[in-house]
């Protein structure tokens, strides 16, 4: 006979991260299966999502950022839907509006694209700041007000905004409220020459011209999935010397030569969700240093300003904050 394991004992609570961590891994493998060379940001966007929050990726056009969208979307099985901004997109375009019926001689709501599990904000940053300011009641407060009405949007709820570098013409810079949001700003960069021969070998083998087909991926993922990851990932257990690391590092921020504004405490916040999904990500039983120094740079590369005399000089963010990451001390565990 076999022992009864009782809900809600550690033996259970160890059982369910255990298959929270095949579930994650299990879709990371089939996200690699499309994208050749990016698993740093197939880990990013992976603990974004089991976070609960929003990714921003950048990268120069042809990287896949696009193809990384919709390859999450193909092994999810929740509702997709994706916007390409444009100069022209009006906020309603996103969030919905109002339509006049003639037959009822009443306004009936026209829900937007924004009503959906995973949306793909293709190109985000070629569209007006009013227009990229529609997302922003929807990623924080998880609805949309429309004729005054406040309505719910399904959960889980991410949104994945692809842009072009700020350096590119026709682009708009997102403002400081709306890049706050975003949980992660995830950099996407060129593979590497054998990753690179790899993915161009693949797309030619492919009857769909320059791009890998996502339809063989499985769908190994539900709404309900993700739901019970994002609550299994919260519930790991967290020291308080680490979680006190996740805070100096984001205070730090505030008074380091070199940076011109620090991040606030919504990046403290989210390198502590952060470090959690990546702990689950890994198949840990709990929060330790590293988890917190893997995600910093994404976490706050889009919320600190570098000091003017530094830009000048041609250094990056990234080179400040690794600078940061190398001197507040860690603590041993």
């Amino acid at each position: 006979m076999t022992e009864q394991i009782e809900p809600g004992s550690a033996t259970h609570a160890a059982q369910q991260r255990q298959r929270a961590s095949q579930l994650a891994q299990a879709v990371r493998n089939e996200l690699n299966k499309a994208l050749f060379g990016q698993e740093a940001v197939i880990d990013d966007v992976l603990t974004a999502l089991i976070a609960g929050g929003h990714v921003l990726l950048e990268g120069v056009p042809g990287l896949g950022k696009t193809l990384l969208v919709r390859a999450l979307a193909r092994c999810f099985g929740g509702e997709f839907a994706r916007i390409q901004f444009t100069p022209d997109l009006m906020p309603s375009d996103v969030t919905g509006h109002a339509v006049y019926d003639l037959q009822t001689e009443q306004f009936k709501l026209r829900k937007g694209p924004l009503f959906t599990n995973l949306l793909l904000a293709d190109e985000i940053n070629r569209a007006p700041a009013k227009t990229q300011a529609a997302l922003l009641e929807a990623m924080q407060e998880r609805q949309v007000t429309l004729e005054g009405r406040a309505l719910p949007i399904a959960q889980p709820f991410m949104v994945l905004a692809t842009q072009n570098p700020i350096e590119q013409e026709g682009t708009y810079p997102l403002p400081e409220a709306e890049l706050d949001r975003f949980m992660l700003k995830v950099r996407m960069d060129y593979p590497d020459a054998d990753q690179e021969l790899n993915m161009v070998r693949q797309v030619c083998r492919s009857t769909r011209a320059d791009m890998l087909d996502v339809q063989p991926l499985r769908t190994v993922l539900q709404a309900k999935d993700v739901q019970a990851l994002q609550r299994i990932a919260s519930d790991l257990p967290l020291d308080d010397q680490v979680l006190d690391y996740a805070v100096r590092l984001a205070r730090s921020t505030r008074t380091w030569p070199g940076l011109s504004l620090g991040a606030g405490p919504r990046a403290s916040i989210a390198l502590v969700r952060c470090a959690r999904a990546r702990a689950l990500l890994r198949g840990g039983e709990f929060v330790i240093p590293d988890d917190i120094k893997g995600c910093t740079l994404a976490v706050l590369r889009h919320r600190v300003r570098i000091a003017p005399e530094l830009d000048i000089e041609g250094l990056q963010v990234d080179q400040v904050l690794a600078q940061l990451l190398d001197q507040v001390p860690a603590p041993r565990l």
